[in-house]
């Protein structure tokens, strides 16, 4: 049991424990000033903003300082009873401040939420567009659900804060400053008693906002590991495998567990702070009172202060209390999400490892021939590894335009390494490869992408119909093009058959199709494509006999006028290549025709004898 089932359960505790180590937020340079500069394209709507807040904020202040005319000239006048015209004059223009104010609002609380949410989608996009510039090894040490928990959970996470910050900073701000100083020209001596503990409650909340800001990083990192588990868990691929093992249950009890953690983190993130607030609402509130208190003893001392002076100072401190509250809930909010911005930069400051050279060219411009493929002494090694645990070593051979150039050995030889240096989704440790006559490094990256047509073991379709799916390749194709395009991957005929024909929806990853289905469509994306140069990635293996031999004959149709290498599972499909080379701990050991290997009674001929050999003990 311990060497079992106890031995995971002390790994995720393990891999827990090291996630909190690393939930720290990244530390990221001039924080503040990049998240500043995501508001430069909306410089104009900001300024406009700033203008009605600052309106806003006043006019919420003015009806305050009228409470003393009200009082002192209308009430209760030094002249005798109450002076009813004045009084209609002071409330309608109290009122019409008031309606005036909230006008403004409604105008100001559209412009930030547009600037707001714009920010936030372009700051998304900006992130979504980076990480498709990242190279083929970054997705393969990441987790995809870490990747969309960055786009959604973190992104989501600053959008409030983009939205309202701006305008609840500015807003709060002006209304701070204008109560005080409104507070000071009614009486300096009852501001300094009203303010007396602010120094010290900025410094707590300092301190709450660091507390905060560790269990924001936790929180997301949670999620992060929650969105993992939903992508990795449910997705069909997924749920097959956890039938198939019968380990639903513990699938859910490991996201029950995360889960539970991530409702505790909230929880966390949530009381934090509120201890503080609830202070500082007990401080503000007994502030009038203790004002109360202080008048009374300073008229008694011969102050001279009216009742007017009175009423209206505790209605100006009355409006000090929310927008003070409110800084300080932002100021609260922006250290927390300081941590999400920082996860958000750390990703768009991944370099990718793999650019275009600033003078790039098109493949068109290339000396030599389109289609001419030349590795020379080539070795790659993964980023990471050491010196001695290169999976290819010097390899070295020549595919001209239109051959058909086929890679065959055991799996883990790097026969798909080869194949993938080509578009350069990896890029070689050193040597060269030459693509039209030019090193790679030289060609403009999506120009190659456009010239090389990869069909790989293991097919990828959206969840989309068939039509969608083709069209992904050649978003302007006819009707026409997709049909020819699907009768030379012959598949139409089947297409044909379907109730909704083109329009058929394939599921998820295409699991509603065959594995031979699937297969064709893909070679007739590529096929849509039109690209002179095919990659065929062990395109058949995962097939059985009669669908092999299907898709075999549109790979055919597919590789005919095309320089195609093929990474090879049957020896059965590559007999009529050009030339065979032999792969063996990541270098070409042999190469030649079927028939020349075959006479050589080398790597090449042990490995036709050991598939010959299975099949028969098959039968």
């Amino acid at each position: 049991m311990r060497g079992g089932f106890g031995g995971g359960l002390t790994r995720g505790a393990d891999e827990r424990t090291q996630r909190e180590r690393n939930a720290e937020a990244p530390h990221i340079p001039h924080l503040g000033r990049r998240i500043v500069a995501l508001f430069s394209p909306y410089r104009g709507r900001l300024s406009i903003t700033a203008v009605l807040v600052i309106l806003s904020a006043a006019l919420g202040v003015i009806p305050a300082l009228l409470v003393e005319q009200v009082f002192d000239l209308a009430l209760f006048p030094a002249s005798g009873g109450p002076n009813i015209p004045l009084l209609i004059e002071l409330v309608a223009l109290m009122i019409g401040l008031f309606v005036a104010s909230a006008g403004l609002n409604v105008l100001q609380t559209w412009l930030t939420s547009s600037v707001g949410n714009r920010v936030t989608g372009d700051l998304r996009v900006r992130l979504f567009r980076h990480l498709q510039s990242m190279e083929l090894a970054f997705f393969t040490r990441t987790k995809t659900g870490v990747i969309q928990s960055r786009l959604q959970n973190d992104v989501g996470g600053v959008a409030s804060v983009l939205t309202n910050t701006f305008t609840s900073i500015l807003g709060n701000g002006v209304t701070v400053i204008a109560s005080l100083v409104a507070m000071v020209i009614i009486d300096w001596r009852l501001t300094l008693v009203a303010v007396v503990m602010l120094p010290v409650l900025v410094v707590i909340q300092r301190r709450v906002g660091q507390v905060r800001a560790r269990i924001a990083a936790q929180t997301q990192e949670s999620l992060s590991t929650l969105t993992a588990m939903t992508q990795e868990s449910l997705s069909v691929s997924g749920i097959m495998l956890t039938s198939s093992f019968n380990r639903s249950e513990y699938e859910t009890g490991r996201y029950a567990d995360e889960t539970s953690r991530q409702v505790s983190l909230q929880i966390r993130q949530a009381m934090s702070g509120q201890g503080f607030f609830a202070v500082v609402g007990v401080i503000m509130s007994a502030v009038p009172a203790i004002i109360y208190l202080l008048a009374g003893i300073f008229i008694t001392g011969g102050v001279d202060i009216t009742a007017g002076a009175i009423v209206a100072f505790t209605a100006v401190q009355g409006r000090l209390l929310f927008p003070l509250m409110a800084l300080m809930r932002v100021a609260l909010d922006l250290q927390t999400s300081m941590a999400l911005f920082a996860r958000i930069f750390e990703y768009l400051d991944l370099e990718p490892a793999i650019v275009d050279a600033p003078d790039a060219i098109e493949v068109a411009d290339a000396p030599g021939p389109v289609g001419r493929i030349e590795f020379r002494d080539v070795s790659f090694r993964y980023p990471g590894a050491g010196e001695d645990a290169a999976t290819l070593h010097d390899v070295s051979f020549v595919a001209e335009p239109g051959q058909h150039i086929a890679f065959v050995g055991s799996s883990g030889a790097g026969k798909t390494t080869i194949l993938y240096l080509a578009p350069r989704m990896y890029e070689a440790s050193s040597g060269a490869v030459l693509f039209a006559g030019a090193d790679v490094r030289d060609l403009r990256r999506p120009s190659l992408l456009d010239s090389i047509g990869i069909v790989s073991q293991e097919t990828y379709l959206f969840h989309a119909s068939i039509r969608d799916n083709l069209l992904y390749a050649k978003p302007d194709a006819t009707t026409d093009e997709l049909e020819q395009a699907c009768r030379g991957a012959h598949i139409h005929h089947v297409i044909e058959s379907f109730p909704d024909g083109y329009d058929t929806v394939v599921g998820e990853r295409g699991y509603r199709l065959s594995g031979g289905e699937k297969q064709r469509i893909a070679i007739a994306r590529v096929l849509l494509k039109n690209p002179p140069v095919l990659l065929l990635d062990e395109a058949t293996s995962a097939l059985d006999t009669v669908s092999e031999r299907t898709v075999q004959q549109a790979l055919d149709t597919a590789a005919r006028g095309r320089t195609t290498l093929t990474i090879a599972h049957r020896i059965s499909t590559i007999v009529g290549a050009d030339v065979i080379h032999v792969v063996e701990s990541g270098r070409i050991v042999e190469s030649g025709t079927h028939a020349d290997l075959l006479a050589a009674g080398g790597a090449y001929a042990r490995l036709v004898a050991h598939q010959q050999e299975n099949a028969l003990s098959s039968i």
